[in-house]
């Protein structure tokens, strides 16, 4: 007599159906999704508030950046004004001593100018007053004054006065001391003897000349005829 297994009808019956050609994995039971997986996490919330901080943190560096950038820019500017400002003030004490020794050399250059038109610069005293004339020229040092050219008061300075029924405005008509300038600045204003036109003196025009020649022809009866 054959005795059955108790309960193997029953494990059997409490098995799920598996279809053909599937696997035991496919048999088993699939948990469902639970709640927390749709979720955020709490380590995403975490990333996401320390990358807010540091978005906020570079923020704040490239601003205090921009402010150091501007303070070195002004600063930048304020010692280029203050080099170009002793630059300036370098050149000007640099003229103004030059300019003085210049000036203090002025009568040595009048006595070479006087031994010039007497005559009397000859020898090894040639050599030596072309030597220092030809040192303040390179130093800057330049002479002015003519005769015949229009006084200026601002660089003329009139020592004698006359007048001439030639000339149609005040002339230099003598220099008794040549004038110098360094640069634009005039270290000794030329003096000079000056010619204004004669009071009263009219300068005879063309128009005029041929009117008199005119009435010279009339009273005289014209040309004479060949």
């Amino acid at each position: 007599m054959t005795e059955e297994t108790p309960g193997f009808d029953e494990q059997q019956s409490q098995q799920p159906d598996v279809p053909s050609g599937a696997t035991p994995e496919d048999a088993e039971p699939k948990a469902a999704p639970s709640a927390e997986e749709g979720a955020p996490s709490a380590g995403d919330a975490a990333a996401a508030a320390q990358i807010a901080a540091l978005t906020a943190q570079l923020d704040q560096v490239r601003m205090a950046l921009n402010e150091r950038t501007a303070d070195v820019q002004r600063l930048q500017a304020e010692y280029q004004n203050y080099r170009r400002r002793v630059e300036r003030d370098r050149i000007a004490v640099k003229e103004v001593a030059v300019a003085s020794l210049l000036t203090e050399l002025l009568p040595v250059l009048d006595d070479i100018g006087r031994a010039r038109e007497h005559s009397e610069l000859v020898g090894g005293f040639k050599s030596v007053a072309e030597s220092l004339e030809s040192v303040a020229a390179k130093m800057g040092l330049q002479q002015f004054g003519k005769e015949g050219e229009p006084f200026d008061p601002t660089i003329h300075e009139a020592l004698m006065h006359s007048y001439a029924p030639d000339v149609t405005e005040t002339m230099c008509v003598a220099i008794l001391q040549p004038g110098y300038r360094f640069g634009e600045r005039t270290i000794r204003p030329a003096r000079v003897a000056v010619a204004e036109p004669q009071p009263g003196a009219q300068p005879l025009k063309g128009d005029e000349t041929d009117g008199t020649q005119s009435a010279d022809d009339k009273e005289s009866g014209g040309p004479e005829e060949g």
